[in-house]
């Protein structure tokens, strides 16, 4: 993802000209599409296990498989939005420390404190608080309750880890409109559901995102 002069849009917005701008209606649609997808998905497998139940005791076990594939299948949707923000084994070079220290410069104590520690950086933005990895975003909409899970990258493979980060920071800060609607939505949902698949070292992060969406 290439950075956006000031006062421009991203230029990787013309490679997805089809999406509405994301705003904050568009995300709460989002996350709406995205809940009744689950109970689309969910609700059959449930009514079937109740009434097969009730009228056939003998197909419990069946019942409780279908019981089981109900509460599977949103995990497994969590899962995926939550490994958006898993991270590569940094490399311990030069160019990683040199990386690692512009990417410092960029952010606050805090953040880098936190970033030390998680791997992720605390953004706040208009749409929410961002934690950005090197490879995908987190955003916790106001209230705290509800996450977006976004996969984005920078158009550089070969950037270290924190440049990446850092690259992906400038963008949002320049277009955090444009950077939700390029990056791929990879889950919205509750945030217990997100916390339970995040990486153990990103909970922290993301409690830390929540507290301040909150306004604590």
């Amino acid at each position: 993802m290439a950075v956006a002069a000031d006062g421009a849009r991203l230029p990787e917005l013309a490679s997805v000209y089809w999406r509405p701008l994301a705003s904050d209606r568009s995300l709460v649609r989002a996350g709406r599409l995205w809940t009744l997808s689950t109970v689309a998905h969910t609700v059959p497998f449930i009514a079937t296990a109740v009434v097969l139940g009730w009228a056939k005791p003998v197909t419990l076990p069946v019942s409780l498989i279908l019981l089981a594939h109900a509460w599977i299948i949103p995990e497994l949707y969590a899962a995926r939005g939550a490994g958006v923000v898993r991270s590569r084994a940094r490399q311990d070079s030069g160019a990683e420390h040199v990386a690692l220290g512009l990417l410092g410069d960029l952010v606050g104590h805090d953040a880098r404190e936190l970033h030390a520690s998680t791997g992720l950086v605390l953004e706040r933005g208009r749409l929410g608080v961002w934690l950005l990895g090197e490879a995908g975003a987190l955003l916790v909409r106001p209230a705290g309750r509800r996450v977006h899970c976004y996969c984005v990258k920078t158009t550089d493979k070969a950037l270290p880890s924190s440049d990446r980060v850092a690259h992906l920071l400038l963008a949002l800060r320049e277009d955090e409109r444009g950077f939700a609607t390029v990056a791929n939505l990879a889950f919205a949902g509750a945030r217990w559901r997100v916390r339970r698949r995040v990486p153990e070292q990103a909970r922290e992060a993301l409690d830390a995102a929540v507290a301040v969406a909150r306004g604590h």
